[in-house]
């Protein structure tokens, strides 16, 4: 996502057969969010969704079935139920988007979705986070980074919505059979500017990243939290888990390093090496992020514990200049990917 004052465009991107990436096209919408999680992706129901902060609203695009790379708008742009969404999460099946906003009125708001009309508001789902914050006349935020939303998830179950507050806690609403949400969230306290939210396999627990400190690990079970330290980390952001390692990694966007973390069955912690969406390829792992402080995506393997080797960098501002297409490093947002059936793999960079 270019997240431009001047037109918001999602950019997609082909992986071929080598695992590297190609830049075929991109596509314009309605419309540097402090977040993880702007753009997410159904492989079951086939689309792209989108936050637009400039014009608080949500977008979604159907995903080709013969070129996946080529997007097409699902109805009409949804109001995003408050100022500034920043992040959304998609649930399994694929019939339901939640976003959270980061402005003055600040919460969480939840969604249906058909192929037909789009997504419509989901009943009893705009629920307040209560947070004393801004709204800009433009992006790229609110009043921040400390004291605004990061990331929403579904709980492995689909039972509870979180949200990471850059304020030292989590806020936790249940889900009640009928999609509504419990009317105040539960605050699960912990860090100091937990960011981006990652389940740990197995555990009722979730690894946060933390540009206040590094890391933390919150046992939702327990209640506690253990912060971690990244040593030399300025801005530790984004985060993604690889099932092939097992293990994290984290992107600091302040140095542009990427932090390899491995968590023990009892939630102890490591650092394996310092050198952000993971697919699995002919039995091997990649992983693709935005590259911090520059207009480009870098791609790593990753074949296993500590063996995570860069073997592309892609530029973005050369072909997007070609195409007369506005874009800054500060600006870009978000990353997901879907995997084609007639296409080994493709991968969406909004």
């Amino acid at each position: 996502m270019t997240n431009e004052p001047t037109g918001n465009y999602v950019v997609s991107a082909t992986i071929e057969s080598d695992s590297k990436l190609a830049l075929p096209a991109s596509i314009g919408n309605l419309d540097a969010l402090f977040t993880q999680g702007s753009v997410g992706v159904s492989t079951v129901q086939r689309f792209v969704a989108n936050v637009n902060p400039g014009s608080n609203t949500v977008t979604v695009f159907g995903i080709d079935n013969l070129n996946p790379a080529r997007l097409n708008m699902i109805g009409q742009p949804v109001s995003s139920g408050g100022d500034f969404p920043s992040s959304l999460a998609i649930n399994k099946a694929g019939n339901r988007v939640c976003v959270v906003n980061g402005g003055k009125i600040n919460g969480v708001s939840c969604y249906t979705f058909d192929a037909v009309g789009g997504l419509s508001p989901l009943r009893a789902t705009i629920r307040s986070l209560n947070l004393n914050q801004t709204t800009p006349v433009r992006p790229p935020s609110p009043t921040g980074p400390s004291n605004t939303p990061s990331q929403i998830i579904f709980s492995p179950d689909e039972k509870q919505l979180i949200v990471s507050v850059k304020a030292g806690f989590l806020a936790v609403w249940d889900i009640n059979t009928d999609g509504s949400l419990s009317p105040d969230f539960q605050t699960v306290l912990g860090g100091i500017l937990p960011f981006s939210l990652l389940y740990v396999p197995s555990k009722n627990a979730i690894i946060a990243s933390d540009p206040g400190v590094g890391y933390d690990i919150f046992n939702l079970a327990t209640n506690a939290t253990v912060s971690f330290p990244i040593p030399a980390q300025t801005l530790t952001c984004w985060s993604v888990h690889s099932a092939e390692s097992g293990n994290f990694y984290m992107v600091d966007v302040g140095v542009s390093t990427i932090t390899e973390i491995t968590v023990t069955g009892s939630l102890g912690s490591t650092i394996v090496k310092a050198r952000a969406d993971t697919l699995t390829l002919c039995r091997l792992s990649f992983m693709y992020s935005l590259a911090a402080n520059a207009t480009g995506l870098t791609v790593l393997s990753v074949n296993g514990p500590g063996e995570a080797q860069i073997i592309q960098r892609l530029d973005v501002a050369g072909p997007a200049k070609a195409a007369n297409l506005s874009i800054h490093s500060s600006n870009m947002q978000g990353m997901a990917t879907f995997i084609g059936k007639l296409r080994v793999l493709k991968v969406i960079v909004i």
